[in-house]
């Protein structure tokens, strides 16, 4: 996706993310409005979609094992979501790189 403002307030990033959904052409467009839509359909203050979680909050990684957790969580993301049978199958992943596999995107090892 384009850029997109870390710094922004939550409501401008997720109306920029479905514009830039619409703009780019994005391949899984139709799925990814159909799940936001679907997220915010019960909820009164949602008028289209719904793109963050409730009770998502920033936490600082301050420990090795915090930093291993969260990295170890976004690795199996795809395999929650049955995308891939093994976090190193899904081809954007630093997964493949952690695991000696060379992955589509350049990434900085964290230790």
């Amino acid at each position: 996706m384009g850029t997109l403002y870390k710094s922004a307030p939550a409501k401008f990033t997720s109306k920029k993310i479905i514009s830039e959904i619409n703009v780019i052409g994005e391949s899984r467009r139709g799925w990814l409005l159909e799940m936001f839509e679907r997220a915010g359909e019960y909820l009164k203050r949602i008028k289209n979609y719904k793109v963050w979680k409730d009770g998502s909050k920033a936490k600082g990684i301050e420990t090795l094992s915090f930093m291993n957790q969260k990295l170890d969580y976004i690795h199996n993301n795809p395999v929650e979501d049955m995308i891939v049978e093994n976090p190193e199958d899904y081809l954007f992943s630093s997964a493949r790189d952690y695991c000696g596999r060379k992955g589509l995107v350049d990434i900085e090892f964290l230790r």
